[in-house]
């Protein structure tokens, strides 16, 4: 076929449904490729068609392989993942094309997941948990924690701010719950999301936060799929008070979240809060401590207090405030922090550990190739002995 015949097979709408679908407007759109508005607009009208070599560009830019701009017609479109950011009714945000790559890039990979776990004759059980948004949220956390068999004990034991992160994605992975990160999307569109599936439902983790931060959205995101409402969230831009369908969803995520994270009993018995009767406001080193003993950040065990009657609304409000602003200046220190760290780890990071072992394990057993792992990780094969030791290591660890 020639270069002439090949761009003539192109059809108007693909080009335009591959642009939309990316999230780019025409003018980002055309800047990215490198014509002008006008052009797009013809070659998206079927007036002037894209050579060969600018189909090239347009696939790239567009994030999409280049054989789809032959296909008879436009792919089905998943349902879209609901916006749960707003908080008032009214126009739905726009999302980037960052934030739908990376929506992309999840369904994908669980998709990868199914095919290779049929491949390796293994069953996909489904969550067995359910929610509603009636039910008592302390209920539904007990009912979690047991579920993941994280104990009291163990949360006491985790140190540092990385090592909480890593023991609850490794508790939600075991249990066929696909986790992934990126850095791709602003902390400020979305700090994580998830896809509601009861058989290898999916969470995805904004890497730009900080570790605790992080902790909590998975928490978030996990009764999220509990409620079968996965969708689009940033957990601190939620109050106390619903005023929205979506607000009261948000609510109660963060509820069962903080109550998952730090259970009703454990602190009420803490020896900071067993002499403490009625509400009162709280030192900065006492927050630190029961923040400390529960692996979570000041903010969520401040939280914690008021809605089990331990400190006044007046107190929250202030410490809430200073405790975002500080919020902040970790999770760019956190940023900075992994920026440093090699590619290797963040392909493992980004990919999740139970994906890529389970990869690892499928070309062992000469189910896929070489090639296949560089798709599906989405790395060049140079790293691959440094991913496998990466992976290893975690097993090994627990």
């Amino acid at each position: 076929m020639t270069t002439q015949r090949v761009s003539e097979v192109v059809k108007p709408a693909l080009l335009r449904w591959a642009r939309e679908t990316s999230g780019l407007a025409p003018d980002e759109a055309a800047k990215k490729i490198g014509v002008k508005p006008e052009r797009l607009a013809e070659w998206e009208a079927g007036t002037v068609r894209p050579t060969v070599a600018q189909l090239r560009k347009v696939a790239s830019v567009y994030k999409r392989p280049l054989a789809v701009f032959f296909l008879g017609a436009p792919p089905v479109q998943p349902v879209p993942l609901h916006d749960f950011r707003r908080l008032t009714a009214g126009t739905p945000s726009r999302l980037s094309s960052e934030l739908l790559l990376e929506m992309r890039r999840g369904r994908r990979r669980r998709a990868v997941a199914l095919d290779l776990l049929g491949d390796l004759d293994r069953s996909v059980p489904e969550l067995p948990l359910q929610a509603r948004l009636d039910d008592d949220p302390e209920e539904v956390a007990t009912r979690a924690r047991v579920w993941l068999g994280v104990s009291l004990e163990d949360q006491a034991r985790w140190a540092g701010e990385y090592e909480p992160l890593s023991a609850w994605l490794t508790a939600l992975e075991a249990r066929s719950v696909l986790v992934f990160q990126t850095s791709e999307v602003s902390l400020e569109e979305m700090r994580g999301f998830s896809l509601n599936e009861r058989r290898l439902p999916v969470i995805v983790l904004n890497a730009k936060d900080a570790p605790r931060g992080r902790v909590f959205t998975l928490m978030h995101e996990f009764t999220h799929l509990m409620l079968s409402q996965g969708g689009v969230c940033d957990p601190l831009r939620v109050g106390r008070h619903a005023r929205t369908a979506d607000e009261r969803v948000e609510v109660y995520c963060n509820r069962v979240a903080g109550a998952i994270l730090v259970p009703r009993d454990a602190l009420l018995d803490h020896s900071l809060v067993v002499p403490v009767r009625g509400r009162r406001e709280w030192s900065d080193e006492a927050l630190r401590q029961m923040a400390d003993q529960f692996a979570v950040s000041r903010e969520v065990v401040l939280r914690r207090l008021l809605i089990l009657g331990r400190t006044t609304d007046d107190f929250y409000d202030r410490r809430r405030g200073e405790y975002l602003a500080k919020y902040q200046v970790l999770a760019a220190r956190a940023r900075e922090r992994e920026g440093f760290a090699p590619l290797f780890r963040i392909v493992v990071r980004d990919n999740g550990r139970r994906y890529t072992r389970l990869v690892l394990e499928a070309l062992d057993r000469e189910r896929i190739t070489l090639a296949d792992v560089s798709d599906y990780l989405g790395v060049r094969l140079k790293h691959l002995a440094d991913i496998e030791g990466v992976v290893e290591r975690a097993s090994a660890a627990g």
